[in-house]
């Protein structure tokens, strides 16, 4: 953890206010993660240690193993996380197919009413993230969905990160759905959201994911619902130029479905809403 003394003592002081303003709900803190053994265990040691153990302010760490063939579901337990498998959660549907669904499977296999998401190749990470993004939905009743903005490094640079948001996401927000312009970093993979709005919306099953819940939860509970709020900087492994291409693929084609410009056969997989099914978890995963 980066954190000093000094930053630290602000986390637990607002994570001691934040836990009296729970009033019975419970928190997950969930980490969707394949291969993430070198970065896992310094993001759910301090969540757990000072956010769970010490304030009480998290109720659940929960770690959504994806397949990963290295050690990460080891040092995530090492660290004090529930580790579940992926494909054991709805497991009638098969293997989980991206991103997105392993989000979606994560609804059934959380016991908070209140989800955290964050991304598991963090770097530098500091458990001001968690606090920051639960703050206005134990704080705010109108708020359903919170979305961290934050300073994105690429190379060590500021400000040069985030080129899927700014060249594709963006963009096409402010064309298609200008109510949605403002929200400054839609794709980032460190944001919040009451389960109960989280259930009552479908899920793209890849990287699409994060643009389909912003316009699907601004349209289902309205765009105003909406929250936005500063996060420490942000560094994580940067993906090389192909595989960005795929996800700006991905986030373009949620986008352009809900604006209604996509046949049918081309809107691509779409996970339903949760509240709408029985979840089935093997035991192996309890």
């Amino acid at each position: 953890m980066s954190s000093s003394r000094g930053e630290l003592g602000t986390v637990v002081t607002e994570a001691t206010f934040l836990a009296h303003a729970k009033h019975g709900r419970r928190i997950t803190v969930c980490l969707p993660a394949r291969d993430e053994a070198v970065t896992i265990g310094e993001i759910v040691t301090p969540i757990v240690s000072v956010l769970q153990d010490q304030v009480g302010l998290v109720d659940e760490v929960l770690v959504m193993d994806h397949g990963s063939m290295d050690a990460t579901a080891r040092v995530a337990r090492h660290a004090g996380a529930r580790v579940v498998p992926c494909a054991t959660v709805m497991p009638q549907l098969g293997r989980p197919l991206g991103k997105g669904d392993v989000l979606w499977r994560s609804l059934f296999a959380a016991t908070g009413d209140i989800i955290v998401w964050l991304d598991a190749d963090l770097l530098d990470f500091t458990p001001a993230y968690v606090t920051s993004l639960a703050r206005p939905l134990l704080t705010d009743p109108g708020a359903s969905l919170v979305r961290g903005v934050c300073d994105r490094l690429r190379d060590g640079v500021p400000g040069e990160g985030g080129r899927v948001t700014e060249l594709t996401a963006r963009p096409a927000l402010h064309l298609l759905f200008p109510e949605l312009a403002h929200i400054r970093q839609p794709l980032g993979g460190e944001y919040a959201i009451r389960r109960s709005v989280a259930e009552a919306v479908p899920f793209e099953i890849d990287y699409g994911v994060e643009m389909g819940l912003l316009i699907d939860v601004a349209q289902a509970f309205g765009a105003d619902s909406v929250r936005q709020v500063p996060l420490p900087p942000r560094a994580h492994r940067n993906r090389p130029l192909h595989e960005l291409s795929v996800q700006a693929t991905q986030v373009l084609r949620a986008i352009l479905t809900r604006a209604g410009a996509l046949e049918d056969g081309d809107a691509g997989i779409v996970r339903p809403p949760a509240a709408t099914l029985t979840p089935t978890i093997d035991a192996l995963a309890r």
